[in-house]
């Protein structure tokens, strides 16, 4: 029986019924009777040879009157059927040639599922992938954008060797096309080619390519050039990264997407910001982020924060100044200005997405202790969580404690201690151990930690609750002893329901240390020696035998002889070497010493705990390793990345630059961020403009400073004798360095700038050299210049003579090709107030003048 079956609804038909007639519902061939019955006048019996039952051949047949059906759903509804069954796995391969034929229409749902079909068999059938390579390049220079980048996706996705020589120049030629969409989709070709045959990559120069597409006017196209970048070289630490690069893209982080902005703020760690108010700048500029609703941006900035902190922080034996803060300091700043934007997306986020920010969390409460301390309320268990989600707040919990919050976290933790959930019972007990341990409830905090712990080794129905809690109990005893007298009366009772191994061992190791205050202690380990063939666990045994020979000092007479059938039996115990050693030890240091008092000094010291935390608890190495992988797996796995990802899979971490920015245009490693590092020499604009040159003698034509290339400049024609338009007076000779024209934008806000917009052109300018000669006539000279796909783009500056003010006019000035018009944007530096419009408009007059505009 084939699939589908037979009588399986044809599409096209009323309510899934078949149609009469042909496949597909379309009407009978000519002189054919309707339903198709062999040997009617008029039929050809060869077309009805050639059918044979089978789903691939139905589709044949449909694809066959493809070309005549009118009805463009029909059409679509074929199409899907076809990519339905490739979907299943039914191996429609042999429908090659008629799918080739349905590529013609310009219906784009119909040619997106015909492209999806070539590229699904390029791998597998790649000779007849090639069928269609003709068809694809064509569409490429498809007058309809959206045609040509379906075409172009198409073809970089059939990634087979023999297609990079038609690939190659269409990918060039998507990188200069005047649609968005064109270029992004280019820009992820360039991605596949480099994958495909890296020797062809290179030859190319995509990648230089790739680094100039960074100035690209729409986001979405810069984005896939970061992310592109990135996995190109990701061998040496991601894309190359300077001051231009960087600052460029944090003032247009405004304009990306939630998508993009993510892509921007995973390069800030790895940039070295020039200075310190540098440093504060990128802060202050990321800081909006911190508003969104979106988390994955709110803790990249948190990374983004602490990287810059720990770049600008001042270090032990750094020689700045005394008032410059440290990297404890802004480390402590940045928590305090993330908490309340991480605290409310923890409450209100999903499950999975809390889980994760809580993990965030805990490891920033560990950096920065006290913080989160008066949030935590926002941490308290609630009865919808979900198990994973409570167990991470409960831990986190012990960590806020202080004495203000300490008695209602332990309330609160007392409360979860009976949970159902075992598990849950256990961390709660363990947390409400954590805070006496570290001593952070304040005064009287441990014995009232103590005493609720006593009390729970009395629920003898609880067995996981009274074990965890005597776990709790030797570990206070050992950093605290003067909580013995508070724990020494209910241990005798204890031992004898105690069941878990943990648990018996801390009970036994308790009535060593308490012995001299418990009067059945001795008697309460001799039934446990009596026992020792019965016990299992060898560290049961191990805390048998440490309590008895310290209990040994203090009630001797008592404890000598069931001392010596311990220390018998134990020597002769195989089944724990270090049981063995231990007893040996103890023997043989107690026979040896003529002097009980020096064996006691030995055996006691070794007992003591005289650091501030155990030796087990000290992961200090690896929070610090985790910090430098905040807003990764890592933190949620609690490991190192080396952990679970192979080793060359692995990203090294590089910081660029490698050099100090501001001291010179420090080279890097990619030759094509050294082209906008060389051009730009480290100084950019505000407000995301372009960036100024360094220092110049005079102002010339041929300057490039933003990087995009230009031909030969055409001469500056000469000026004129006179010209009765321009009123101004300008220098003919004035030369502004590039941070001169950055200092001197800024200082003038944006609000209060003169746009004038829509000047009519009467054809776009062929270059900008033609437009930079022409100004350059009038005094208006270029600071830095380029063509986008869209547009021309020029930073211009002027200057009055000082005699009639001195005014500085700094203009952004953009010609839009299509339709052709000129925008201006100009502030006006200095001179009187009170003329600066009146000249500003014999400005424009002037510009209009030198461009033929009037």
């Amino acid at each position: 029986m084939s699939y589908p079956p037979n009588n399986m609804p044809v599409p096209g038909g009323p309510s899934g019924m078949p149609v009469p007639g042909g496949p597909g519902g379309m009407p009978p061939p000519p002189g054919g009777a309707p339903g198709g019955v062999p040997g009617q006048p008029g039929r050809d019996d060869a077309y009805f040879t050639e059918s044979r039952k089978g789903e691939v051949n139905e589709l044949r047949q449909l694809l066959r009157t493809f070309g005549t059906e009118r009805d463009k759903q029909k059409k679509r509804d074929i199409m899907k059927k076809v990519i339905a069954y490739m979907t299943l796995g039914i191996d429609v391969s042999r429908l090659f040639t008629e799918m080739m034929l349905a590529i013609e229409t310009r219906d784009l749902v119909i040619k997106k599922m015909v492209y999806l079909f070539l590229c699904n068999y390029a791998d597998t059938h790649p000779d007849l992938a090639q069928m269609c390579t003709n068809t694809l390049v064509k569409d490429c220079g498809n007058e309809d954008p959206m045609v040509r980048g379906l075409a172009l996706r198409s073809l970089c996705s059939l990634r087979l060797p023999q297609m990079i020589e038609y690939t190659s120049e269409p990918l060039r030629r998507s990188l200069q096309d005047g649609h968005a969409y064109v270029r992004k989709t280019g820009v992820m070709g360039i991605l596949k080619m480099y994958h495909l045959n890296k020797e062809e990559f290179d030859k190319a120069a995509f990648n230089d390519i790739l680094y100039e597409m960074l100035r690209d006017p729409d986001p979405s196209v810069v984005t896939n050039c970061i992310f592109v970048l990135n996995e190109i070289q990701a061998e040496v630490g991601g894309m190359a990264l300077n001051r231009a690069v960087m600052l460029h893209l944090l003032n247009r982080i405004h304009e990306f997407s939630e998508f993009g902005i993510l892509a921007v703020l995973d390069l800030i760690p790895r940039y070295i910001p020039a200075n310190d108010e540098e440093g504060f700048q990128i802060m202050n500029l990321l800081d909006p982020v911190l508003k969104t609703a979106n988390a994955g941006a709110v803790v990249a900035t948190i990374r983004a924060f602490l990287s810059i902190a720990t770049a600008i922080g001042k270090r032990p034996g750094d020689d700045r100044d005394a008032d410059s803060p440290s990297v404890d300091d802004l480390s402590k700043q940045v928590v305090e200005r993330i908490k309340a934007p991480l605290v409310t997306l923890i409450a209100s986020g999903s499950s999975e997405l809390s889980y994760v920010l809580l993990k965030y969390a805990d490891q920033l409460i560990d950096l920065c202790p006290g913080i989160f301390d008066d949030e935590y309320r926002q941490f308290y268990v609630k009865y919808s969580d979900p198990t994973h989600i409570k167990h991470s707040k409960i831990r986190i919990l012990a960590k806020l404690a202080n004495p203000n919050t300490a008695p209602d976290i332990v309330a609160e933790l007392g409360e979860l201690v009976t949970d159902a959930d075992e598990t849950l019972g256990r961390i709660a007990v363990r947390s409400m151990a954590n805070i006496a341990l570290n001593d952070s409830g304040g005064e009287g905090a441990v014995e009232s930690i103590s005493r609720r712990l006593v009390d729970m080794l009395d629920l003898q129905g609880i067995s996981h609750v009274t074990s965890e809690a005597a776990t709790a109990l030797a570990a206070l005893v050992r950093r605290n002893e003067s909580i013995k007298p508070v724990i020494s009366a209910p241990l005798p009772r204890a031992l004898k329901y105690i069941n878990e191994p943990a648990g018996k061992a801390s009970i036994i190791f308790l009535l060593g240390e308490c012995g001299a205050d418990i009067t059945e202690a001795p008697y309460a380990l001799e039934k446990v020696i009596d026992s020792y063939d019965n016990i299992a666990d060898a560290g049961v045994k191990t805390a048998l035998l440490a309590a008895t020979v310290n209990l040994f000092f203090t009630r001797p007479p008592e404890v000598q002889h069931m001392l010596g059938r311990l220390l018998k039996k134990a020597t002769e115990d195989i089944s724990s070497q270090d049981l063995h050693d231990r007893a040996l030890f103890y023997y043989r240091l107690l026979r040896s010493s003529p002097d009980p008092t020096v064996a006691k000094s030995i055996i006691s010291k070794s007992m003591a705990v005289t650091a501030s935390q155990f030796a087990e608890e000290d992961d200090s190495e690896l929070r610090a390793a985790l910090m430098d992988e905040f807003n990764t797996l890592c933190t949620v796995y609690r490991c190192k990345p080396e952990n679970f990802i192979d080793e060359e899979n692995i990203v090294p971490f590089v910081k660029l630059p490698t050099e100090h920015p501001l001291a010179a245009a420090a080279p890097v490693v990619d030759q094509g961020v050294n082209t906008i590092t060389d051009q730009m020499n480290g100084v950019a604009l505000t407000d995301g403009y372009a960036t100024a040159a360094a220092p110049q003698p005079a102002p010339s034509a041929e300057v490039d400073l933003l990087g995009f290339g230009f031909d030969d400049p055409a001469p500056a024609p000469a000026p004129p004798a006179t010209n009765s338009l321009q009123s101004l007076s300008l220098k003919s000779n004035l030369s502004l360095s590039g941070e001169d024209y950055q200092s001197k934008w800024g200082s003038i806000p944006d609000s209060e700038a003169i746009v004038i917009s829509g000047l009519p052109m009467a054809s776009a300018p062929p270059s900008t050299d033609v437009v930079e000669g022409a100004l350059s006539a009038f005094s208006v000279f270029t600071m830095a210049s380029g063509e986008l796909p869209t547009e021309f783009k020029f930073f211009l500056y002027a200057q009055e003579e000082d005699s009639f003010g001195g005014c500085y006019f700094l203009i952004q000035a953009v010609a839009l090709k299509q339709p052709s018009s000129l925008n201006l944007t100009i502030k006006p530096v200095g001179g009187d107030p009170n003329k600066q419009k009146e000249k500003v408009d014999q400005l424009v007059e002037l510009i209009k003048s030198a461009l033929g505009l009037c």
